[in-house]
Parts: C-alpha cells; structure tokens; sequence
C-alpha cells in the first residue's frame, strides 16, 4: 500500500450530510439483507432499468420472508445497473458487510441470517465509526429540533431544517407548539424563527435546505409589505399563487441566512439533481441560481452541496468568486463517481482547496454511509495520484490535499468541538 492510500484509509472522514435513523428507529426496523443493500438511491436506477415501482416496494418489503422471490423481481434490472455508482455501493455494502461477492438468491439468503443477527444496541454507532472510520455525521432529520443524540450525542451532530420556511410552506400550528410563538404577522413569524434559533443555536452544527425539490434556487430579495400581504392570506386559509410562495420563501429564506450568520451556523443549501425518478425541472437546480443570495449575505457561510450535477462549472466558479461559499462532494461519489472526479480536479485547479469537502453519505442506514464513504476514498486517491503522475503535486503536497478536504476543512469551516461541548454541558445540566 502506498503512503498515499494508507493515509487516505487511515484519516478519519468527516461526514457532512446524511439522514441516518435514530438508534431506535434503526433497533425497530426489522433486520433484513434487501433492505440494508437497496434501501437507498439504487432504486431509482432500478426503475430506470425497467423494474417496476411495485417490484422495489416488494424488494423492500421486511415482513416478507421470501428473499429470493423478492430478488427475483428486480434481477434482471439490477443487472443492467449494477455498475452505476449507486449499483457499485450496493456491491460494497454486500462485500463489506456480508462478504458476498456476487449477489445472488443463494448468498442473499445466507447473509439474512447474519443480518438477523447484527442488529443490535450501539451496532450502528460501531459500523460508522469504526468500519467506515467516520469523525462524526451531520444529520438533516427534517426538523427544527436538534436534540442530542443520547447514543452518541458527540458524533451525530445535528441540522436545523429550514426548507419549508424556504419553500413558503408555514404551519403555524407546529410552529407555536415549538417555539410557544402564534403566528399572526411577520413580526410574529420573525420571532418564531428567532426562538427556534435561540433553543437550538447553539447545539445544531449547521442549518440545511432542500427546497431545490420544490421550488427554483432562484433568490430575490423581497419587501416586508409584499411577504406580509402572502401570508396573511395563508392565515386566512385562502390560496396562493406559485409566485407568492416564493415571495414568501425568500423572504424566510433570507431571515435564516441572517440567523445563521448570527449563531455561527454554516447554511446547507441543496443544488443540482434530484434524488428519485421521473420529473425533475432543470431549471430549478443550477447553482448559478444562487448568485444574489450569496452577495446579498456575505457574513453567511454557505455550504453548496451535491456538486450541483450537472452544472458543475457554475459550482467550481461560484467557489472561486465568494469567499462565503464552501462546496461539498457529499452524494457525488455514489451518483456519478467519475464525473465527481472531474469535478475534484478541475476545482483543485480552479478554486481555493480549503473550501471543499470531499464526502457526506446522504443515507439512512449505517453500511450504505460506509459504502459512499469508500467511494470517496477510491475516488480521492484515484484524483490524487493521476495528479501525481502527471507531475503536478508531490505524494507529500497529495497527502495534505487529502487531510483538508477528509477534515481539516470541515473543522475550520463548522464550529464542531464548540458544538460538541454545549451538547455534553446541557447533557449534564439539563437545562435545554
């Protein structure tokens, strides 16, 4: 092994995006091998493949016992995509933990037993830290709340959701249920989201959006008088129009970045493609879209995430303009690992190196984040060491590339030890 790969394998990864469950929705799901090798984006390639919707809800399907009926639905499909990036963390997930090298009916139903058997207290802990020798996670759970994680509040690290507020989308009844605070005008939904902040500032390692999936990118600023007129017709029960929930998305959108830059939190905005299958409008995704927001907030640290595929250029020269923009690889191995090569070079040449991160697993369940995160190790040293033989870095210069967008980069940009000691002091005191 070279020096090279040794350290790219022995560095601890810093893991910046997943949803991985709870440890008790993990312990109540029920064990079962299909689920812990497909329950995850492949099934999107599955479709594309010709397997039918029905086929993969069947292949996941834990209360049926029949693993090699189940199988035998999609096997043909999966033959056709097994080679994508999502059919090659399949195989890693099958090798790793179970070591089946080809996945078949026979060796599923040999590794169901072993699954049966691994599902126990602190296994999934286990599995990221020392299998996939992950740092820490950041987790997006979809909520506002970000409580610790009792089975490990040190390592998963939590995001604050801010994508329904982005979207428009304001339930003022959960809304008052979090923060105590009825939404009646802005100046009352200003401080619901104030109080959100002011509970869980300090805990969350970061605030997330996704609202790419639902709506343009595109940020305008916008008046007090245009959002309050949007959502006092929400109050009142009566429709919107597609433009005024996007009136009102930004101007929530924009009082998050002013809130995260408040509470030192990174702002986590999902660019580019969609996860799933079927309808995605181009438009919405490009990073480009985002030019405005970025100038218009320049004390905010945004975090790009997803290479914004496939409009990749416009990520590596937003990078290069906004000193406040941050760009990270998380779900780019698994979804095109070669054009996530690509991109690493072409950013390495083209933008300040301290502003990527190199992996964010994006998964639920604990061997697909090992399964990404190997291929953003084999995808980091395969970059590394074409970049060596063409002469344009040294092994040495490789080697620290490697240990700042593994990490370093992350604990500059994230104020992780800070947040790691309020969890553990409000663990002890009891004062959330």
């Amino acid at each position: 092994m070279s020096d090279l790969k040794e350290h790219i394998w022995h560095t601890p990864l810093v893991d910046t995006h997943e949803h991985q469950w709870k440890e008790q929705e993990y312990l109540q799901t029920p064990p079962d091998v299909l689920v812990e090798l497909f329950d995850n984006y492949v099934t999107a390639d599955l479709v594309v493949a010709g397997a039918s919707p029905e086929a993969v809800k069947k292949l996941l399907d834990a209360s049926d016992p029949d693993v090699r009926e189940r199988f035998e639905g999609v096997r043909e499909p999966w033959e056709a995509c097994r080679y994508t990036g999502y059919g090659e963390a399949v195989r890693l997930i099958a090798r790793l933990a179970y070591g089946i090298e080809e996945i078949t009916a026979e060796t599923l139903q040999r590794a169901q037993r072993e699954c049966v058997r691994a599902r126990q207290p602190g296994e999934r802990l286990r599995i990221l830290r020392e299998e996939g020798n992950l740092d820490h996670v950041q987790v997006d759970d979809f909520r506002w709340a970000c409580l610790p994680d009792d089975s490990a509040p040190e390592f998963f690290l939590q995001d604050i959701s801010w994508a329904t507020f982005c979207s428009g989308d304001i339930d003022v009844e959960a809304l008052c249920r979090e923060t105590d605070v009825e939404v009646k005008d802005l100046p009352s939904l200003r401080r619901a989201m104030e109080a959100i902040f002011d509970r869980y500032g300090k805990f969350a390692i970061a605030v997330k959006a996704q609202h790419a999936y639902n709506r343009t990118l595109r940020w305008l600023p916008r008046e007090d008088g245009d959002a309050e007129t949007v959502l006092q017709k929400l109050l009142r029960g009566e429709q919107v129009t597609p433009e005024e929930k996007l009136c009102l998305g930004d101007w929530c959108w924009a009082h998050g970045a002013e809130l995260a830059a408040e509470y030192s939190l990174p702002f986590k905005i999902h660019t580019g493609y969609h996860a799933g299958w079927g309808r995605m409008p181009v438009y919405y995704i490009p990073a480009g879209n985002l030019w405005e927001l970025l100038a218009t907030y320049p004390r905010t640290r945004f975090v790009l995430m997803h290479i914004a595929y496939p409009y990749s250029d416009e990520l590596v020269a937003l990078a290069k303009r906004y000193p406040n923009v941050y760009v990270d690889m998380c779900w780019a191995w698994s979804m095109d690992p070669y054009s996530a090569g690509d991109f690493l070079r072409r950013f390495l040449h083209a933008a300040p190196i301290n502003k990527l991160f190199v992996f964010g697993g994006d998964t639920r369940l604990p061997w697909a984040a090992v399964a990404y995160a190997t291929q953003a190790r084999q995808g980091l040293l395969r970059v590394l060491q074409a970049e060596e033989r063409e002469k344009n870095i040294s092994e040495r210069e490789a080697m620290a590339i490697a240990t700042r967008v593994m990490r370093q980069n992350q604990y500059e940009c994230f104020d992780i030890e800070g947040r790691r000691a309020n969890i553990l002091h409000v663990m002890r005191h009891g004062n959330l």
